[in-house]
């Protein structure tokens, strides 16, 4: 190992060339650099107890052996989350790639050795019940308590973003078609309808509360103000879904994608496409969309194993 070699400690030295390395050459984060940092110097450590202390004596048993190491801890230290655990594995395939392409050793062990795959988070949406309460509590005739109906039945209406809801101007909103253009990541639009529930909310608050509170602002065209006459914040409009969860006696966690995920999975328990569901999420993959499949799959196990007579058998 070239660099590396004149060292008492190569493997060491190794690891702070690839950290100058990422800093200097490649731009990383620092807090990039300083998780890699605490990751290699686990991997250092490790391999210093199998006696290893030069990156040219390095196979791949032992970078398994790293990683099954992360994923069940080994002494005093803790098993790592599996994304830590990924990271730390990361860390280490960038280490040997890198001292592979420097000429520092014949061949790079970490090639084949890939990170726990991760397990997939699986959207957390509303029994349909609690989406009814949460919709249907007293709205009140002032203008913010009507600007907040119209909002949480759109979100759910329309699966909307936090974000795409309060972008909406007034002109995104065709009343006489039940549609409403909205603005996705990447610059995506989609044309989405809308349910009469919806509707109705809509044409109280344009009538009777956001003139009220455009009033006190310098005039705008978005359609959520807020009490300063202002277009209503991402922030603003969280607080509103998640002040009415606590009305309603939600106690489920609540996210501001809750009624977003509530509309993928109720629309697809009640027997819709999922590529119309792609397509209505503004979603770039049916595969992104799929994930809310394994929630119905998963509703679907839990009422078969606790009804039919013979699902323990």
């Amino acid at each position: 190992m070239a660099q590396a070699g004149d060292s008492h400690d190569p493997l060491r030295q190794a690891v702070a060339a690839y950290l100058d390395h990422l800093t200097v050459e490649r731009g990383t984060a620092r807090n990039t650099v300083d998780g890699y940092s605490r990751d290699l110097r686990r991997y250092a450590d490790h391999l210093a107890e199998a006696g290893v202390n030069d990156l040219r004596q390095v196979s791949s048993d032992h970078v398994v052996a790293f990683g099954v190491a992360l994923r069940r801890g080994r002494g005093d230290r803790p098993a790592l989350a599996p994304s830590s655990a990924a990271r730390a594995l990361s860390a280490v395939r960038g280490l040997h790639r890198f001292a592979h392409a420097e000429g520092w050793t014949g061949d790079d062990p970490a090639r084949d050795v890939r990170p726990p795959s991760l397990a997939r988070r699986l959207p957390k949406a509303l029994p349909l019940g609690d989406v009814l309460r949460l919709l249907d509590l007293p709205a009140g005739e002032d203008a913010r308590a009507l600007r907040d109906k119209a909002l949480l039945e759109l979100l759910y209406s329309t699966g909307a973003r936090i974000s795409e809801a309060t972008g909406l101007d007034v002109d995104d909103v065709d009343r006489d078609d039940r549609t409403v253009v909205l603005d996705g990541k990447g610059g995506r639009q989609r044309l989405v309808p809308f349910g009469r529930p919806a509707l109705e909310a809509l044409d109280a608050y344009l009538v009777r509360g956001r003139p009220a509170l455009v009033a006190k602002g310098r005039g705008t065209g978005a359609l959520f103000v807020n009490a300063r006459g202002g277009r209503l914040s991402r922030q603003g409009a969280w607080q509103v879904l998640k002040s009415a969860a606590e009305r309603a006696g939600i106690t489920a966690p609540v996210s501001p994608h809750t009624l977003r995920h509530s509309f993928a999975t109720h629309l697809l328990e009640g027997g819709a496409d999922v590529r119309v569901v792609q397509e209505l999420l503004g979603h770039a993959s049916v595969t992104t969309t799929q994930v809310y499949t394994l929630v119905t799959v998963n509703t679907l196990r839990e009422v078969y194993a606790t009804t039919h007579p013979r699902a323990l058998g």
